[in-house]
């Protein structure tokens, strides 16, 4: 500012120079000019140099300087602005501080993290959770302070639908939820809660539904046992009618102890512990195998597109349960000479399983609670379908496994589709061609059943 000061009176002196010197030369009209002009010189460094010290008095309240013409106007016109630019300024101020004081109230973490990843602000909750320093840590990168892996591959990723839940860093026996939000520009705000009392009652609930269904396992086996035994004897029909009916819900109640058992399983554990080849072809065909017998009165007809060259890693029994849990489901649902469609296709976003019928369909407003347990959209369809309830919560739970999951698209009369989408890491190119085997075996159930192996990769 004093540059300017310095640049103002050197141009207005050289003004005031040239027109003296123009004086000189023209005589005493010259004279008058430059002495007028010199006045009018050092008049606007006089009004300027004020303005310079009316701005550097840094008193939000101070009145400008008291001048006329156009200086005047110039000094109301700042005046005016500045009262509402420090208007402005105390309104953010305060909402600043208001936000601050609030969300030192929480209990949970806020930390706002900057475009570069650096740590930009947090609560003082962040300190207590994940053990940050509000000297030492500010403007540090956020993967340097936590480093757990999973969180790591979390933030990278960059799809931030799911928080993660990890132990946390500052804390033994303490379970912290991440859940990561973009907002501005290429900025995010991580809120991290202690979920630990949640973690340990859910732990409970799990060992009870493991304790009590693995209870329950030995007494079913022991009556559908006699149950047998009773219906191979020479009995009244009544009898038999009824001894069968039992033999049916016992069969139901087996069924519903190994879902609970295998949810269970499932639960304990979010991420698989080895993963192995897995032949797409066979695991598909070994399942039609038991739909077929499933379904046998219905004379559903198959159409099947299989992917030749790709097939993935993972573990074969989860996903060989989860791939019948959809196909059975389409078998149970879809009515009489039905068409259901079983695809499985690689793409550029990853591998993709969907198994596709023409049956009632599903209304909009169940599709976001079909994955939870025991949820029925119409109890006497599902009594009667012998469904436990449980197979789209298995689903679910073994593609979260596997990196993947699950997506549905239904229309009232229109039909289902549940699709199963994996990440490119756990597909695989298929090491035997050669199939076929599988689809001679395929073609020879009576099924009314086609198949269509394609060379192409199809689209979803």
């Amino acid at each position: 500012m004093q540059r300017n000061r310095h640049s103002m009176l050197t141009s207005l002196l050289l003004v005031s120079g040239i027109s003296f010197t123009v004086g000189l030369i023209l005589g005493y009209p010259g004279w008058t000019l430059g002495l007028s002009l010199f006045g009018w010189a050092l008049l606007q460094i006089r009004q300027f140099n004020q303005l310079i010290d009316w701005f550097h008095a840094r008193d939000e309240q101070a009145e400008p300087p008291e001048t006329g013409g156009h200086w005047g106007e110039l000094f109301d016109e700042l005046s005016r602005l500045q009262r509402r630019q420090a208007s402005r300024e105390s309104l953010l101020r305060n909402i600043i501080s208001r936000f601050q004081d609030s969300t030192a109230a929480l209990q949970d973490a806020i930390i706002i993290i900057d475009r570069n990843n650096n740590l930009e602000w947090w609560n003082g909750s962040a300190n207590h959770l994940l053990g940050l320093d509000d000297q030492a840590d500010r403007g540090k990168p956020v993967m340097n302070l936590l480093r757990d892996p999973r969180f790591v591959r979390y933030y990278k990723r960059g799809q931030y639908t799911d928080p993660i839940t990890l132990p946390s860093p500052a804390h033994e026996g303490m379970q912290i939820q991440f859940q990561i939000t973009r907002f501005g520009d290429a900025d995010r705000l991580l809120v991290a809660r202690d979920v630990s009392r949640l973690m340990r009652l859910e732990q409970t609930r799990q060992d009870f539904v493991a304790n009590a269904s693995h209870e329950l396992r030995t007494p079913l086996t022991v009556i559908r046992g006699y149950l047998e035994t009773f219906l191979d004897q020479e009995l009244p029909r009544p009898l038999i009618r009824g001894l069968g009916s039992m033999q049916q819900q016992a069969r139901r109640m087996e069924n519903l102890v190994s879902d609970l058992l295998l949810l269970s399983r499932l639960e304990a554990s979010h991420q698989i512990s080895d993963e192995q080849p897995i032949q797409i072809h066979s695991v598909v065909h070994h399942i039609l195998e038991g739909a077929e017998q499933l379904g046998r009165e219905k004379g559903h007809q198959f159409k099947l597109d299989l992917d030749p060259k790709h097939d993935l890693s993972g573990q074969e029994i989860e996903l060989h349960s989860a791939f019948s849990n959809l196909i059975y489901n389409a078998v149970r649902y879809t009515p009489a000479e039905g068409l259901i469609k079983v695809r499985w296709w690689v793409d550029e976003q990853g591998g993709h399983f969907s198994v596709k019928d023409n049956g009632p369909g599903i209304e909009s407003i169940h599709l976001p609670r079909l994955t939870e347990r025991f949820y029925r959209i119409d109890e006497s369809r599902s009594s009667a379908s012998g469904g436990t309830g449980l197979g789209l919560a298995i689903v679910k739970h073994v593609l979260a496994r596997h990196s993947g999951q699950l997506t549905i698209k239904s229309k009232v009369g229109k039909g289902s589709t549940f699709a199963c989408h994996f990440p490119l890491e756990i597909v695989t190119q298929r090491t035997d061609g050669d199939d076929s085997d599988l689809i001679d075996s395929h073609d020879a159930l009576p099924l009314n059943s086609t198949t269509n192996q394609s060379s192409n990769q199809a689209t979803h």
